[in-house]
């Protein structure tokens, strides 16, 4: 799929940002948020010189939520902002290269326990900001996994009111991007899972949308072979449940008579 999206889409030169710190502002802000309305909140920052770990330190926490307005949940973000850098001072001397030199398993621990962060966030400030290699599963992720059956589905009851299946979890999706890369060199692993993220979401944008556009997507072919398969193991299942028994004593009578 990396190789099929990257063919189509080419390098996608991820994540939109200037520097470090952009990228754990932009994590933050995207949080259920349209990256257009997470722009306009940047350039609030930029234009009031908030862009940087100096500038957001100073700023009032009501002149904060004023400017990143545009991204919307204001009482939750700003104050996980400012909690970020509390961290950040309190803990690594107000430096982001001492955060990304802490062993990665340790630094993500540490950000799930903040404020406003969960593993999403947390995996992208690793991977976008630290340049840690840490995979980032998503909601595109999530259909693009569920439509071509790439993880196990769980047994759907056939009782109306029987609850739906659950999705993946965050860590299965994640693993299948870990695993799909096992076999490269480690070296190269943060720049194919930069790149696979950032293709998952230009298709995921393009067509994997809550109702698919399948038409004309580069992943349609593998669509179709996993409906193919899907379709011939339900085709044998109904065959074999459908195909008469012998009766025991005709099967019993059979055998004598092909010993003979």
């Amino acid at each position: 799929m990396h190789n099929q999206l990257a063919a189509a889409y080419g390098p996608q030169h991820w994540w939109p940002a200037q520097t470090p710190f952009e990228v754990v502002l932009g994590a933050y802000l995207t949080q259920n948020t349209a990256w257009k309305a997470v722009e306009r909140s940047l350039e609030n920052l930029r234009a009031a010189g908030a862009l940087t770990l100096d500038g957001l330190r100073a700023l009032p926490l009501d002149e904060l939520r004023r400017l990143i307005r545009p991204s919307g949940f204001i009482v939750r973000k700003a104050p996980a902002l400012k909690a970020f850098v509390a961290m950040l001072d309190a803990e690594f001397g107000g430096s982001l290269d001492a955060l990304a030199a802490a062993p990665t398993s340790a630094v993500r621990r540490r950000l799930l326990a903040l404020p406003g962060v969960g593993p999403e966030t947390a995996d992208a400030i690793l991977l976008y900001a630290l340049g840690a290699p840490v995979p980032v599963a998503d909601e595109y992720l999530r259909r693009i996994a569920e439509r071509h059956e790439l993880l196990p589905v769980p047994h759907r009851s056939k009782s109306p009111s029987a609850k739906s299946p659950r999705s993946p979890s965050y860590d299965a999706l994640a693993d299948l991007t870990r695993r799909a890369f096992a076999a490269d060199p480690p070296a190269r692993h943060v720049q194919l899972f930069n790149e696979f993220h950032a293709l998952t979401v230009a298709v995921g944008k393009a067509h994997c949308r809550r109702a698919p556009r399948c038409e004309s997507c580069p992943l349609a072919p593998d669509l179709r072979r996993a409906q193919k398969q899907a379709r011939s193991g339900t085709a044998a299942e109904t065959a074999s449940k459908s195909k008469p028994k012998t009766p025991k004593s005709r099967r019993v009578s059979l055998a004598s008579s092909s010993s003979r």
